[in-house]
């Protein structure tokens, strides 16, 4: 069987691979199933934002056994005013450090807004290798995105961390509820990479 590859992929082929893209996230995040079809509209019109840009981690050539074709993905665009995302973060951040603190961050921002690797294909570098690709040439100043605050610390918060991002918003809760978040930012290119120091 062949090693999944990593490639880039077009507004089309993006929303040709949406079920299996939700499989992943949904193997990966494990949320309620009455949140999946929010979450495939959600992603379709994500594909039309300014700046949209997307890799996948696909294993072609040969039936999978564990997983589905889809091992990863990962998605970004361009952050702006009159994106639910982009307000809701940036209202936080004024109304803790200030909007000229929000405007640094997010008014020339790279949002990072799903990155997943299947559980049953991790430990095995694809998620550096989708964060890299994805923001490898980026014209924005910054990069943001939302993960899990939980405790410990999961391994996609330490990935964050080691190419350089920082916590701007922490035990964060998002309008309507759900779990707590952790919003990051880093200034971009990223930095190279550096292993996460562990923390107690």
């Amino acid at each position: 069987m062949r090693d999944p590859k990593l490639r880039e992929i077009d507004q089309r082929a993006f929303l040709r691979r949406l079920n299996p893209m939700l499989d992943v996230y949904a193997a990966a995040m494990e949320p309620p199933d009455e949140q999946l079809p929010g979450r495939h509209t959600i992603m379709e019109r994500h594909a039309s934002y300014p700046g949209f840009r997307a890799f996948v981690v696909e294993r072609r050539g040969a039936l999978p056994v564990l997983t589905g074709p889809v091992q990863g993905f990962a998605y970004g665009f361009h952050g702006t005013r009159g994106q639910w995302w982009h307000d809701v973060v940036h209202q936080a951040l004024s109304d803790r450090e200030g909007p000229e603190h929000a405007e640094e961050w997010l008014e020339d921002a790279f949002e990072v807004a799903e990155l997943h690797v299947h559980p049953r294909a991790q430990g095995r570098g694809l998620g550096r290798s989708l964060l890299n690709a994805l923001c490898d040439g980026r014209p924005e100043r910054t990069v943001v995105l939302s993960t899990l605050d939980r405790r410990p610390e999961t391994p996609a918060r330490n990935l964050y961390r080691s190419v350089g991002m920082v916590d701007l918003l922490s035990d964060f809760e998002f309008p309507g509820g759900g779990p707590r978040y952790a919003v990051m930012g880093g200034t971009l290119p990223l930095a190279p990479y550096s292993p996460a120091p562990r923390r107690e």
